[in-house]
């Protein structure tokens, strides 16, 4: 793979988005590299926290203008954006948590799928934009859900609708972004959250993202489901694992079983 990059650290696998040339703008190479190289970490048993990060100065400018340009019907533009709309789905069902670590520039579709992640750490001279409306196209890669759930309904339309660059320190305000370093400290920071997450339980952990992902009618649906969910973890290795290590005063060890 070229478009994508994959390292691997211990229980962490780092995704790069890799064309630096035009800020990691999407088209189809770095799409399906993408799909094809979390599913590399998702099936790895070694993986327990992803970090996904761009290349150069930025982490991801959007759709490739020009490889859009070059769909020339519709049946392939659909198809296209389909499949950049399950790289958002993907991020969010992976059964693992994945960090975005935002080095720069961030627009359109890159926005969205930095949403997708489950903890997003940015550079502070990192920059936002919903740039849609200025080339005339609706948010994709699910944008107009995950930014209305992220800062509300009021602002998500503001954004979208005036195409305002933000920064890294409003991003954090609306809670786009969850920490903001600088430049230097942002690949340290994000690895030391990362790690701290590796160390825990990992089925534990693959339940807490998919329940908080989901939606339940009322209150009973979800205490039902979280009865059997917790009724499942009581029985397993890494239970029995974490209550011992918590007796003995120790740092549990946790095998995912």
């Amino acid at each position: 793979m070229q478009s994508v990059l994959m390292e691997k650290n211990e229980h962490l696998g780092i995704i790069t988005l890799n064309r630096p040339k035009s800020l990691n703008a999407m088209n189809a190479d770095l799409v399906e590299e993408f799909h094809r190289a979390l599913d590399i970490f998702v099936e790895d048993e070694d993986i327990r926290v992803i970090i996904l990060t761009g290349a150069g100065r930025a982490f991801c400018a959007g759709g490739d203008l020009g490889y859009l340009e070059s769909l020339n019907d519709d049946k392939k533009r659909k198809a296209f954006i389909e499949r950049v709309g399950e790289m958002t789905l993907k991020l969010r069902n992976c059964a693992k948590p994945v960090i975005g670590m935002i080095n720069g520039v961030t627009a359109g579709a890159g926005v969205n799928l930095m949403l997708a992640c489950d903890i997003v750490c940015s550079s502070e001279d990192a920059k936002f934009i919903q740039s849609f409306v200025n080339v005339g196209l609706v948010p994709d890669c699910g944008g107009m859900y995950l930014l209305k759930e992220t800062v509300g309904l009021q602002k998500a339309k503001e954004l979208m609708f005036t195409a305002d660059v933000i920064s890294a320190q409003e991003a954090e305000k609306l809670k786009m972004v969850m920490h903001v370093y600088t430049k230097e400290d942002l690949k340290i920071e994000t690895e030391k959250i990362a790690q701290k997450i590796a160390q825990g339980a990992p089925m534990a952990i693959m339940y807490m993202k998919k329940m908080l992902n989901k939606s339940y009618a009322n209150l009973k649906d979800f205490l039902d489901e979280e009865a059997l969910v917790q009724t499942f973890c009581l029985g397993t290795e890494d239970c029995k694992e974490g209550i011992l290590a918590f007796k003995q005063k120790r740092q549990p060890n946790f095998q995912g079983k």
